[in-house]
């Protein structure tokens, strides 16, 4: 039996969120510049795309460049933005052939003008798809995100808007930049890491966490298999002990 037919249709998480780390790494091993890897990792991006589609998961989120990243060499950060231009303008047919929306978090402000024209052109031009939201986190980090939304609740509270007794989780949730999305049950890191990195901290706090150390341009198909049959064969709990988990199911 293959993994994929190991795998529980009937229990797959709605939405699995990746950190892809290990491009820069990936590349070294090769003897190239860091650019390489993650030239070589937009293919591990189709690869976990198409699977997640092809089994029926309805959120992908990928943590594809964080607030942070703008820290590293121009050099690599131009190269990262022309890349995401390209891949973006080349992928939007097939992104549209396989029914799959792309949605975007994060601060699209601080892109380049023609990173965000690319962009919000490829939102609107797959909004009517239903088989698969592709969420890519771009300029993206859990402080920042809430950071603004607590600065938009402050300032909806200074104009009598908001009642701040009133304010409650799905308040907060209601100004975060992921709203409207489910939180991920399933939170896989690549590269060996044990670390969040600053992503999506609200929204896993139920989440189970996969770490591999694979590097992400060598994840493919079958990793994707092996950390959703790991899922599977967790008991998630939210709080309260087996005994009721199995009274209850």
């Amino acid at each position: 039996m293959s993994l994929k037919e190991k795998i529980n249709l009937n229990n797959l998480p709605q939405h699995v969120a990746i950190i892809m780390d290990g491009n820069g790494r990936w590349a070294r091993k090769q003897g190239q510049e860091r650019v390489f890897g993650h030239q070589n990792g937009v293919q591990a991006v189709r690869d976990v795309t198409e699977a997640a589609a092809e089994l029926g998961v309805q959120f992908l989120t990928l943590y594809a460049f964080s607030t942070e990243n703008w820290n590293r060499p121009k050099e690599e950060v131009n190269a990262l933005m022309e890349l995401l231009i390209h891949t973006i303008h080349q992928e939007r047919h097939t992104l549209n052939k396989n029914n799959i929306r792309l949605r975007v978090i994060g601060d699209l402000e601080s892109l380049p003008k023609n990173c965000f024209r690319e962009i919000t052109e490829a939102i609107e031009e797959t909004s009517n798809n239903s088989r698969l939201n592709l969420v890519l986190a771009l300029s993206y980090s859990s402080r920042w995100e809430l950071t603004a939304a607590m600065k938009q609740i402050a300032r909806e509270v200074e104009a009598g808007k908001i009642n701040a007794s009133q304010i409650s989780e799905k308040t907060i949730e209601s100004h975060l930049s992921s709203t409207g999305i489910p939180d991920p049950e399933l939170l896989i890191r690549t590269s060996g890491e044990f670390r969040i990195s600053n992503f999506l901290l609200w929204q896993i706090a139920y989440a189970e966490l996969y770490f591999t150390p694979k590097l992400w341009p060598e994840f493919g198909k079958e990793d994707f298999y092996e950390a959703l049959i790991a899922y599977q064969q967790r008991e998630r709990r939210f709080g309260m002990i087996s005994e009721q988990i199995h009274k209850t199911s």
